[in-house]
């Protein structure tokens, strides 16, 4: 499956009724510390659990069969040629990868292309430290 770069959060959610209709949660970690942002209005897409287990969303927020789809898209030691599209509320940069996950990397700015190595790797983001910056007329 592709997913598009504009792709802003990731997360496993189970679908609830609400009276007429249904709902999902969105993770409080996706408008405090991802893109989101409250009264906005956004574009959903679901797709079908890999599970064949009947395991309940419960379990999701654990490890899952659907971990592969949440693992990150990195790991600790890679290096990579990234461009810093944004500035975290810190100050830092960041950069975004595959599915959208986020990378913070320090002393950069909008604009910069930077070639980093992963220093530490989370679940919903990673930090970075700057190797060397980059013409930003070069592609990866």
């Amino acid at each position: 499956m592709e997913v598009p770069e504009e792709l802003l959060c990731l997360f496993s959610a189970e679908v609830e009724a609400d009276g007429d209709s249904y709902r999902i949660e969105i993770p409080a970690r996706e408008v405090t510390e991802g893109d989101l942002q409250l009264g906005e209005a956004y574009r959903v897409a679901l797709l079908a659990s890999d599970s064949d287990s009947g395991s309940s969303a419960h379990e999701t927020t654990g490890q899952s069969s659907e971990s592969s789809a949440r693992d990150p898209p990195i790991a600790e030691g890679d290096r990579r040629i990234v461009d810093i599209d944004d500035i975290g509320k810190r100050g830092d940069g960041i950069a975004r990868v595959e599915r959208g996950y986020v990378v913070i990397v320090p002393e950069t700015e909008i604009g910069d292309r930077v070639k980093i190595e992963i220093e530490n790797v989370q679940e919903t983001l990673a930090f970075g430290e700057v190797i060397e910056h980059v013409d930003p007329t070069v592609h990866e």
